[in-house]
Parts: structure tokens; C-alpha cells; sequence
């Protein structure tokens, strides 16, 4: 599935490629408004996530057209926060609409439910519910905390793939956590005592791997 990120801070576009890869999108960036609109001319997009003050054309000129000339469907980003600026965004075809500053993991939550993906994964006799945000064993509900519950999902997502404790901080605590990488390995070890001892393997010195045989 194709994403287009047009935001003319490269920051900003660095931040949301990663998590929307890390939940198996293709991306493509655009850096303002005219090459966001030269993209969306030459490839199939599904979702266009938009930064509202951009150079050359701005998000909303983008989104008009595009929701003129498809069914793709888009995201405003926008540091605006007067409530007329979100109405003019939905009314001008916007789907959903985000203000900055955002957690990215609310955006990704946005994006799966524009696109209508709420699915779920099973590994063994472990189960996630998405839309939930529930985790199951054996079909009953496993009472995880909200962290556990975003490792268990990362490291289900990411099976086989060894994750250092700095990947699971970027991605679950988030970017600007600062505290100890010991944190990791305690809500590690929590979450084994809820799991399974043996689905989670450490790497010493590299990381952690869900490495378990499919059914």
C-alpha cells in the first residue's frame, strides 16, 4: 500500500517513514506541495498525508485536487489550531485531520483506521486485536500494560528480526525517552511471565527476537 508524505520538514518526514515502514507501507516523500502533486500524477497512492503550510502549494490546494481527481484518501498535518482551520481541512475533502505536535503512534492509529485495517495477529496461541488493542492466550484475555502490550505488538509485527533495545525505546517509548535501556529488559521480563518464557530469546549485547515456528 502506498503512502505520500509531503512535509517540507525533512525531520518530520524521516519520523513518519519510519513507523509507517515499520507497519509494511511503502512510502514515497514529496518535499512540497508541486512535487507531493507530480507524484500523485505518476503512481498509485492510497493515502496522501499532507503537511497544511508547505512552498509552492499548499496542503489544502493539494488535497482539493486530489480528492477532485481520485478516491485516495487524505491527512492534513497542520501546527494550526483554531477549530475554523480543521473545518476548512474536512471541507475542502480532508478525511482526517492531526495537529501538531502528535505521538506518531496516534497517526499510525489514524491511518489504519482510514484504511479501514484493523486485523488481527496470531503467533502460536498468542493473539492481538488491534482494534481492541487487546492481547489473548489461548483465547483469553491476557491483562498486559500499555507498554507491554506495544512491545508484544512490535515484536510480533517484527518476528524472526532481532531488535536492539534502542529500536524498542524509538518505537515504543518514543524518541525522546531519556531513562535507563534497563527498563527494557525489566517490561521484557514482565511480559515473558505473561507470554511464555520461551517466545521472546535475548541476544547478549545485540537485543532481543520473538522467535517462535508458525502453525
Amino acid at each position: 500500500m502506498n503512502i505520500l508524505i509531503a512535509d517540507d520538514e525533512p525531520h518530520m518526514v524521516k519520523i513518519l517513514s519510519v513507523y509507517l515502514k515499520e507497519e509494511g507501507f511503502h512510502i514515497l516523500e514529496a518535499k512540497d506541495g508541486q512535487e507531493a502533486l507530480s507524484i500523485f500524477e505518476t503512481t498509485k497512492i492510497e493515502l496522501a498525508i499532507l503537511d497544511w503550510m508547505m512552498p509552492k502549494v499548499d496542503g489544502i490546494e493539494v488535497c482539493k485536487y486530489i480528492k477532485e481527481n481520485s478516491q485516495t484518501k487524505v491527512l492534513i498535518l497542520t501546527a494550526k489550531g483554531q477549530n475554523e482551520d480543521e473545518i476548512k481541512a474536512l471541507h475542502n475533502g480532508a478525511d482526517e485531520y492531526i495537529k501538531k505536535p502528535f505521538d506518531p503512534r496516534v497517526l499510525i492509529l489514524r491511518v489504519k483506521k482510514l484504511m479501514n485495517l484493523s486485523e488481527e495477529i496470531k503467533v502460536r496461541d498468542i493473539m492481538i486485536k488491534e482494534n481492541e488493542k487487546k492481547a489473548y492466550k489461548h483465547k483469553e484475555p491476557i491483562q498486559l500494560t500499555k507498554i507491554e502490550y506495544e512491545l508484544l505488538l512490535f515484536f510480533i509485527k517484527n518476528r524472526g528480526v532481532i531488535l536492539s533495545r534502542d529500536k524498542l525505546i524509538n518505537l515504543v517509548w518514543g524518541m525522546d525517552y531519556e531513562g535507563d535501556h534497563r527498563t527494557v529488559d525489566t517490561h521484557i521480563r514482565r511480559l515473558r511471565t505473561k507470554i511464555g518464557d520461551d517466545m521472546i530469546k535475548t541476544y547478549r549485547g545485540i537485543g532481543y527476537c520473538l522467535e517462535v515456528e508458525e502453525d
